[in-house]
């Protein structure tokens, strides 16, 4: 079975195929594991997920993260003091949040999906200002530089969807290691970068905004890239699975947090270009 690089989209049904079909799913293609939580009780009342499920739930999320990001931002404007622990205390309380739908199994909770998105919505908020403030010191709008991240998003998004959906690229074990390679690479790269930090002025220089930190911010954005297409694959076997309805949150979930992710190496990248 191949194995996603997010962690919110684990312990998915063993399912043969399943390329460029997202949302093809079909009557008993497969059982809903035990594992997963969908087997332990019959399953006769509540209806299947579609992909119109995951969509909806998918726009819910984006919208309650969308919203708060909005609030945010212009709380910081107002205040700027506000920045700082908007974008510590949204990501510290959303990384929380992901632990515990992943490892506590409530990703399909809503309740935690949307503070997840309400957490997230604060610190995307706060740090869009950030770096906003940051590009117009150079002479570049804010708006200007958090409009090119948006689009520069939501452009890879639906790209990677369309690979997905021709089969341009197809989701095999080795690409699925390879991706998750890459990931733990960049962890370990990410964590060494900040503890060198304590003791060398910028430390290995991976966000320094140098030919390194480009070269390191092009490779997370692949990464994420690629990252769509195992979570596009994940949520078609759950829909081939026939899971219920409210499994479609733990999607949007995954969606989103790779979403984050990809949002923030853009706006990271395109302030290494827009700097002095």
């Amino acid at each position: 079975m191949r194995t996603t690089s997010n962690p919110v989209f684990r312990n998915l049904p063993k399912q043969e195929g399943g390329y460029a079909t997202f949302g093809s799913a079909q009557p008993g293609a497969a059982q809903i594991p035990q594992e997963y939580g969908y087997g332990q009780q019959p399953q006769t009342s509540q209806r299947a997920m579609t992909i119109d499920d995951v969509v909806t739930k998918t726009g819910i999320t984006l919208g309650v993260l969308t919203l708060t990001a909005i609030v945010s931002y212009l709380l910081v404007g107002n205040d700027p003091t506000l920045a700082m622990p908007f974008v510590i205390g949204g990501g510290l309380i959303g990384f929380v949040l992901v632990m515990v739908a992943t490892f506590g199994r409530k990703m399909d909770n809503p309740a935690i999906v949307l503070a997840y998105a309400a957490c997230e919505g604060v610190f995307l908020g706060a740090l869009s200002f950030v770096f906003g403030a940051q590009a117009e010191a150079a002479g570049v709008a804010a708006s200007t530089l958090i409009g090119q991240a948006v689009l520069g998003t939501f452009g890879v998004f639906f790209g990677m969807l369309v690979v997905y959906k021709t089969g341009a690229i197809r989701v095999t074990p080795r690409l699925t290691r390879m991706i998750i390679g890459g990931l733990i690479g960049v962890v370990v790269l990410m964590i060494g970068n900040l503890i060198a930090s304590f003791f060398t002025d910028g430390g290995f220089g991976l966000r320094d905004g140098g030919m390194v930190a480009i070269i390191f911010s092009l490779v997370c954005i692949a990464l994420a890239a690629f990252s769509f297409l195992l979570d596009f694959d994940a949520a078609d076997q759950l829909i081939r699975a026939q899971a219920p309805e409210k499994a479609a949150w733990g999607i949007a979930l995954g969606l989103t947090v790779t979403l984050v992710w990809l949002y923030v190496e853009i706006l990271r990248l395109l302030s290494y270009f827009n700097s002095d």
